[in-house]
């Protein structure tokens, strides 16, 4: 499609009009993982058009993940692998404290980026994995993100699984979809590991260690396909702009996940 197209699609109102027909609940609340790359247009333009298909009463939700300022994360080892001691140093030593107000989310793209920073936005507490949202469910998502817990039942995907929440994946893959993550904590004695970041404290900077869920999204392209040809009738499919996307409740996907990641991952039933 030319990117003039693209453009008018954003500008005039068809984009809303996309949303409703995908069947994006006017009121709700909305997950969304978003590719603009894929969707075409300007992030803002897209913005407004989810904030309009939710209308005064609906919440928009992004993912502001921050691996950018932990030494466990994979950004950080793909950024320092072949490095020497000493570069690896300094890239530690350059990491900035995270802090919800200013801390950018580079890595969740542009959507995300644009809904974060409207006025208006609130953010969760988590230095690795806060979420942002516009609307007025946002406080009471976002609140009580404890800073151990990344994405499990006190994170706001649980909340989003209480508020019955839709996902929607606009021009990307089941392998960025979030809510599969929460069926990681609902498996029975789930693996943990240690994870590292920055922190803000006293005015400075500290690095902080704490366990968690060892998080594994390396099989979330193939419990996606399951999912997809298991609950076909929950996931709508259609374009938004012009990018192929996926809509379904977080509760059917995260329900399919707990049980499928018990039977096909190692130590499963």
């Amino acid at each position: 499609m030319p990117a003039v197209t693209r453009h008018l699609l954003l500008r005039d109102g068809r984009v809303a009009t996309q949303l409703y027909e995908l069947g994006v609940r006017r009121g709700g609340v909305l997950l969304v993982h978003a590719s603009m790359r894929s969707a075409g247009g300007d992030a803002g333009s897209m913005a407004d058009a989810l904030r309009q298909a939710l209308g005064p009463a609906g919440t928009l939700v992004v993912p502001a993940f921050t691996p950018e300022n932990s030494d466990t994360s994979r950004a950080y080892l793909d950024r320092v692998r072949g490095l020497a001691d000493e570069a690896r140093a300094e890239v530690r030593a350059s990491m900035p404290a995270f802090d919800p107000a200013t801390s950018p989310a580079p890595a969740m793209g542009t959507l995300a980026e644009t809904v974060r920073l409207t006025t208006g936005a609130l953010r969760s507490a988590h230095p690795q994995t806060s979420f942002a949202a516009l609307g007025p469910a946002a406080a009471e998502l976002l609140s009580g993100h404890r800073q151990d817990c990344h994405l499990g039942e006190d994170s706001p995907l649980a909340r989003l699984y209480e508020a019955d929440a839709q996902v929607l994946l606009l021009g990307t893959g089941f392998d960025r979809c979030t809510a599969f993550h929460l069926g990681e904590y609902r498996r029975p004695a789930p693996p943990r590991r240690r994870y590292r970041c920055v922190v803000a404290s006293g005015g400075g900077r500290r690095w902080w260690e704490y366990e968690d869920i060892a998080l594994d999204d390396s099989d979330f392209a193939a419990l996606g396909a399951d999912f997809a040809r298991a609950r076909a009738g929950a996931v709508g499919t259609g374009r938004v702009a012009a990018a192929p996307s996926r809509l379904f409740r977080l509760r059917t996907a995260v329900d399919f996940a707990t049980e499928w990641l018990g039977e096909h991952r190692p130590g499963g039933c």
